[in-house]
């Protein structure tokens, strides 16, 4: 399944993709409800994507149950809660994340790419704010106190139920699905005294989406081809076949450190052909259009603005 987080009306709603349309899950799931003459008390599905997370497995039983529901019902029946995507305004898939961890240096491709770099014994990560997330269609906007912002694009996981300590037979069994990271980088800020938090953090700093596409429907993250895009030129092109560490095998060395609850973000690091290695370099502008995609999700778009 693929769920959106779209605001239709000034409200922000929780919605699944079905045959083209956006389906608002829980004003079709009242409906089932009603058709089939249960009472008030029959469970609600959240109508916003950590609430639907928290509540676990009944919630996914729930939007599968709502899903088929709506592909028994003729057009006419289901227009109360179904848009095409030209009507909503898509958000990223969890617009507020609870924590959120990136993974550094987990391409081999940073050997071809960066001058005297090492590959990292063991996964190393560091934290975005969740005040830096937007969705599709919202502007990268260039701090002033930056002048050279690069692009960085990753395959994301989010997390759906509490982990702790869990081996890497069982991590997996964590992850809701998976989206689209923009891990937009101010490196001036950055390189200066190692401030990598800082210089990762700026607002707008981590786009995400179009969606959360549930962990069924890609059985194999692990060999998947992602690219970024910038004015139609390609920058970036590779596969998570280049990957350092396992996808187990780092989630599972973060969470050793930290429990992961519902809402968090994990990435899985970033291949080669960012800007700032390149010769010349190329940092983003003002007038920019960034297109990220990666295989089995869909593409992740924002334009770049300057800071007023």
């Amino acid at each position: 399944m693929r769920f959106y987080t779209f605001e239709v009306n000034g409200q922000p709603r929780l919605g699944v993709e079905h045959k083209g349309q956006l389906v608002d899950l829980s004003a079709a799931h009242t409906a089932f409800v009603e058709s089939q003459g249960k009472g008030s008390n029959e469970f609600a599905l959240p109508t916003d994507m950590l609430s639907f997370l928290k509540v676990g497995a009944p919630a996914m039983r729930a939007a599968q149950q709502t899903i088929a529901f709506v592909s028994d019902q003729s057009a006419e029946t289901s227009q109360g809660y179904t848009y095409s995507f030209e009507q909503v305004r898509l958000l990223a898939p969890v617009p507020r994340p609870g924590k959120m961890l990136y993974s550094g240096i987990n391409y081999r491709g940073h050997l071809v790419e960066e001058p005297g770099a090492k590959l990292p014994e063991t996964p190393r990560f560091f934290s975005k704010m969740p005040t830096a997330v937007i969705g599709p269609g919202q502007p990268i906007v260039l701090p002033k106190l930056s002048q050279q912002v690069d692009y960085e694009v990753e395959l994301a996981l989010i997390i759906g139920q509490t982990a702790r300590n869990l081996d890497e037979s069982q991590i997996m069994d964590c992850v809701a699905g998976y989206t689209i990271a923009h891990d937009v980088s101010a490196r001036d800020v950055q390189f200066k005294d190692n401030q990598e938090t800082l210089g990762k953090g700026f607002d707008t700093f981590a786009p995400m989406g179009p969606c959360l596409v549930t962990k069924d429907e890609i059985p194999e993250p692990s060999n998947l081809r992602l690219r970024t895009l910038i004015n139609g030129v390609v920058l970036q092109d590779s596969s998570t076949s280049d990957w350092v560490f396992p996808l187990p095998h780092l989630l599972a060395s973060l969470n050793r450190v930290m429990t992961l609850e519902p809402g968090d973000v994990v990435t899985t690091g970033c291949p080669a052909g960012v800007g700032y290695f390149r010769h010349p370099q190329i940092f983003l502008k003002p007038g920019d259009v960034c297109v990220l995609e990666i295989e089995g999700i869909g593409r992740l778009e924002n334009p770049v603005i300057a800071e007023e």
